[in-house]
């Protein structure tokens, strides 16, 4: 599924505006920012996926024939869906960094503090 690259408001869909961010983490050797943005882009086209537990096997001669006739269309995700997958993905930072505190670990604790800081601005740029 392409999304367009402006929403039913004209504003920049936040997976658009998270992919640009990427680039420019790479670019800028962010490491931190380029890793939750992979991994919050990853957890979108995740959520995407069909769920294949409906799938039956069935008699040859039923199964779809010719080049992409066994595809099937991904789930189409709203902005909001978006935002809610990308806010969990920094609750789930936040609630590790919180873990690996308690654990000892201030540096992995610091590390994924600065990765949920670098989703948390796409969310109110709208």
């Amino acid at each position: 599924m392409i999304m367009s690259t402006e929403s039913a408001g004209g504003a920049v869909p936040l997976r658009d505006r998270m992919r640009t961010a990427l680039s420019a983490a790479i670019k800028a050797r962010d490491r931190r920012a380029a890793s939750a943005l992979r991994s919050a882009l990853a957890a979108i086209d995740n959520a995407e996926s069909v769920d294949v537990t409906d799938t039956r096997a069935g008699a040859i001669e039923a199964s779809a024939v010719g080049p992409g006739a066994a595809e099937v269309t991904r789930r189409d995700l709203t902005e909001t869906d978006i935002e809610r997958i990308v806010r969990a993905e920094i609750d789930e930072r936040h609630s590790a960094a919180t873990d690996y505190e308690r654990a000892g670990y201030p540096d992995r604790a610091a590390d994924l503090r600065a990765e949920a800081d670098a989703l948390l601005p796409h969310l109110s740029a709208h």
